[in-house]
């Protein structure tokens, strides 16, 4: 088995120690547990999307409105007003 170093805070280290206790492993075993559930939790997620992947489709979809909408500050005149 290969051994990797790494540095954690006191805080980390507590919570590690207090959880290895509860579960009777070693802090070793934890770890090992923990990133081969992050590592598999990973593996099976969806790559993630842009907003423009998730609703490219809808994009010039809408005919009509101001083509201007973005540069011409007259359009947000009364923008946030109640």
């Amino acid at each position: 088995m290969n051994t990797i170093s790494i540095k954690i805070s006191e805080p980390l280290e507590q919570t590690l120690a207090r959880l290895s206790q509860r579960e009777r492993v070693s802090k070793s075993e934890l770890i090992r547990r923990a990133l081969h559930a992050y590592a598999a939790q990973r593996d099976s997620a969806a790559p993630a999307q842009s907003a423009l992947d998730l609703a490219g489709d809808l994009v010039g979809c809408f005919a009509g409105g101001p083509n201007d909408l973005a540069s011409n500050p007259i359009h947000l005149a009364e923008f946030g007003r109640v």
